[in-house]
């Protein structure tokens, strides 16, 4: 059974910076997507940023592009998601999830993950 933990989020000034992380732990991934997405109360999920595991590509949502940066950690199995420049309207819950059968080099999935971590608070205050 694959479980993704993440951790890293909190209250932080408009500005400031976070790093987020997505620990995997029951499968070594060697292939697939890694994703980090955000939903904000009345608002649909969305996808920021992503990671083709064998190819590394990478892709940016707009809204993220030039703030946030998506890396790996391949003996730990983690990913991270660097956040600066963070604004209030980053407020949201973070996810990250993991579609293992998926090869991509410009467009990531943008639906079908498998495995989804429990989300975690990113509190923007202006």
């Amino acid at each position: 059974q694959v479980q993704l933990v993440e951790s890293g989020g909190g209250l932080v000034q408009a500005g400031g910076s976070l790093r987020l992380s997505c620990a995997a732990s029951g499968r070594t991934f060697s292939s697939g997507t890694m994703g980090w997405f955000r939903q904000a109360p009345g608002k649909e999920r969305e996808l920021l940023a992503a990671m083709c595991w064998s190819r590394g590509s990478i892709y940016y949502a707009d809204s993220v592009k030039g703030r946030f940066a998506i890396s790996r950690d391949v003996p730990k199995n983690t990913v991270y998601l660097q956040m600066n420049g963070l604004k209030s309207e980053d407020t949201a819950v973070y996810y990250c999830a993991a579609k293992p059968d998926s090869l991509w080099t410009i467009n990531p999935p943008r639906s079908g993950y498998n495995y989804w971590g429990q989300g975690t608070q990113v509190t923007v205050s202006s």
